[in-house]
């Protein structure tokens, strides 16, 4: 199982979108506080459509209470614009945590910053766009993710 983390998700239609990767995937949706919605909103109810109920949920006040409260052996991968190594490049095990930023200003600078080679990007063309939708990284990533570790083992 795979973990998306996203800490202080702005826009509702995001974190149902992640929801239905999760469940569609059996990952686990973590959601840090603070959230820019409420978890009632008719909008993240609406993206995650009637699979909203289903989907293996953590909501947490901080993301220190998050990594305390994961197995010790637990790895973390922060997407980033700012770092330079491609999210095909990690090498991605079950249970890893992929760990994404706010829409409007992604990861804080210190967690990029010291997340060393843990720190992956989706490369994208040069002047094409700033970042993509956040939805859209969480798939691309945790697809990526799931397509090394499905490698020889028949897929899903």
């Amino acid at each position: 199982m795979f973990h998306i983390v996203l800490i202080a998700p702005e826009i509702p239609h995001n974190a149902g979108a992640a929801g239905r990767l999760a469940l569609a995937t059996g990952s686990r949706l973590h959601l840090v506080k603070p959230l820019g919605f409420s978890l009632d909103d008719k909008h993240v109810k609406r993206t995650g459509l009637d699979y909203w109920k289903d989907v293996d949920l953590r909501v947490w006040e901080s993301f220190e209470e998050l990594k305390a409260e994961a197995l010790p052996e637990a790895r973390y991968w922060y997407l980033s614009t700012k770092t330079t190594r491609a999210h095909w490049d990690a090498d991605f095990r079950d249970g890893d945590y992929l760990v994404f930023g706010c829409e409007t200003r992604g990861l804080p600078e210190a967690m990029v910053q010291a997340a060393d080679e843990h720190g992956i990007r989706i490369p994208m063309e040069e002047g094409g766009t700033r970042s993509l939708n956040l939805s859209t990284a969480v798939a691309i990533t945790l697809y990526e993710a799931v397509r090394q570790r499905s490698r020889g083992e028949g897929g899903y």
